[in-house]
């Protein structure tokens, strides 16, 4: 067994490209008698900082080549890293080549994530972001942390430096062991990267086209620990980088369900990005009502219509800067959460007087198709693309159908569009009604579409809204004409839904018999 305790850091291999506090780093191990060896940018900072440092081509007896992609690849090196300080033989090995232990690594990586988003970047630009050198130092630390430390962040350099010093040059053996796995994950995560760039860039799969490769692969840092899961009695985590889409501005932090209202307000919220002032109210990821109009004040209140009851403790989201307006009446309820892309000034210090309150910007849509759809089932993981935002009301009519005797009016297009948007959010079964783009009754997640309409109509009912003149939207086809047909007794004047049932020429004729005018979008949109 490997000893607890080996011999303290005297010889340390410093080789970074994020050279952010590099310096101070190396002056602290420098107090300690600690030798620093480094490659040429790195020495050169630690030089121009006033530390002394040795060149990795004094100690390995070879310049750098082939314009530094060969340069701390040399058994000077990683016998040095790789020897176990328990075995006779290694610890001969050494002496016998001449090669010194190295007991700390610090090493960061060139920069790929990054490089790839550049849209200028060429494949050969992109390809020198891969780092060699690198990874093979940090993995070799990683694997002897039995004897040797490794440093793989900068964020690691204070904790690493205060345990040295307080610990006359020893790193404890559970601290070694935590710096190894975040080695070990910071390399995985750096090859998933590749992967994932390489993979887009041929565009092929197991049957050679499309996104979804034959193995999937996910290295993901841990963002945020959660109090807990869905439950109290679950665990629960956040994993990857949400910094890109949202922050959170006040309150406490977002819990799981928090995270999951959040995540689909905003894919909801882009569907209306195009649109005028726009407000949903969400509730356990089901919008509950959804309403455009002149003001977002007005939207707000529309929405709020559609279902007086559920939006108590939900979750708010609006397309444009809320105003103080907007805000005092979303004040009147308790809202857990309230999303806006700006805030108008003194919103924002008007929000958070309520601490309850979690206050979110939205940063940027969340329509991005290029990522995938990931949920775990048992034995594995279900991967698909994303359902993504659809397209301006223009080109998203484009491809729809009108199959009835009766083509829907300008107005009433503009009301199936917008349903068709919010019914898309919905979980399945959907139904939606709406009228004048504001959302009249919402049926989510039942098991038959009848329940699903019925219910629809109960909570528009119960709203005291009226369905005359309104369209509905229904996320699948109609299976049987009843459907379309308990629609249109409701006062629906118009339907849009996918089409594709083997009874499509019974609820067509259906609608026809009703006046109803009816488009078939050819693209259906379950949640499940």
């Amino acid at each position: 067994m490997p000893p607890d305790a080996p011999s303290p850091v005297r010889r340390a291999l410093l080789s970074v490209y994020d050279k952010t506090g590099i310096a101070d780093f190396a002056r602290r191990l420098r107090s300690l008698d600690v030798e620093l060896i480094s490659t040429g940018g790195t020495a050169d900072t630690l030089r121009d900082a006033g530390i002394d440092v040795t060149d990795v081509a004094d100690v390995t007896g070879v310049p750098e080549v082939l314009e530094g992609r060969v340069k701390t690849l040399h058994p000077a090196l990683h016998a040095g890293i790789l020897a176990r300080r328990s075995r006779e033989d290694d610890m001969a090995a050494l002496d016998e080549h001449d090669y010194a232990p190295i007991d700390l690594v610090v090493g960061n990586l060139y920069p790929f994530s990054e490089a790839v988003q550049d849209p200028d970047a060429d494949p050969e630009t992109v390809m020198e972001y891969v780092d060699i050198g690198g990874p093979t130092m940090l993995r070799a630390a990683a694997k002897n942390h039995f004897d040797v430390g490794v440093v793989s962040a900068p964020d690691q350099y204070a904790a690493v430096a205060d345990e040295l010093e307080q610990n006359d040059g020893h790193l404890s053996a559970p601290t070694r062991r935590r710096l190894a796995e975040a080695a070990f994950a910071h390399t995985a995560a750096y090859d998933q990267d590749i992967d994932a760039h390489l993979s887009r860039a041929s565009g092929a799969d197991a049957d050679g086209d499309g996104d979804l490769q034959p193995t999937y692969n996910v290295a993901l840092p841990q963002a945020q620990s959660l109090r807990y899961g869905e439950n109290p009695h679950q665990e629960g985590a956040l994993y990857g980088d949400p910094s890109p889409f949202y922050d959170k501005l006040h309150g406490r932090a977002l819990s799981y369900n928090n995270l999951l209202d959040t995540s689909s307000a905003l894919a909801l919220i882009d569907e209306f990005r195009d649109a005028g002032p726009t407000c949903a109210i969400l509730k356990h990821t089901n919008p509950s009502g959804v309403a455009t109009a002149d003001t977002l004040e007005e939207a707000w209140h529309q929405a709020f219509a559609t279902d007086t009851q559920s939006p108590y403790g939900g979750i708010v989201v609006v397309n444009q800067a809320l105003d103080r307006a907007t805000a005092e009446a979303i004040d009147e309820i308790f809202t857990e959460i309230v999303i806006a892309p700006e805030f108008e000034p003194g919103v924002l210090e008007f929000l958070t007087e309520q601490d309850r309150r979690r206050v979110v910007r939205a940063k940027q849509a969340a329509r991005g198709t290029d990522r995938l759809d990931v949920r775990s089932v048992l034995g594995g993981l279900l991967v698909q693309t994303r359902d993504p935002a659809l397209p301006p009301a223009a080109t998203a009519r484009d491809g729809w159908e009108v199959p009835t005797a009766r083509a829907p009016s300008d107005d009433e297009r503009a009301d199936l569009d917008f349903a068709w948007r919010v019914a898309k959010h919905v979980k399945s079964n959907a139904i939606v009604y709406a009228r004048d783009q504001a959302t009249l009754g919402v049926g989510a997640g039942q098991m038959s579409r009848i329940d699903a309409s019925e219910l629809a109509v109960f909570k528009a009912e119960k709203s005291e809204l009226d369905l005359t003149g309104s369209v509905v939207a229904s996320d699948a086809f109609f299976p049987f004409a009843d459907g379309l047909e308990a629609a249109a007794n409701e006062g629906a004047r118009a339907a849009i839904q996918p089409g594709g049932s083997i009874r499509d020429d019974d609820v067509i004729e259906a609608a026809d018999a009703h006046d109803v005018a009816m488009i078939l979008t050819g693209q259906r949109h379950f949640r499940h």
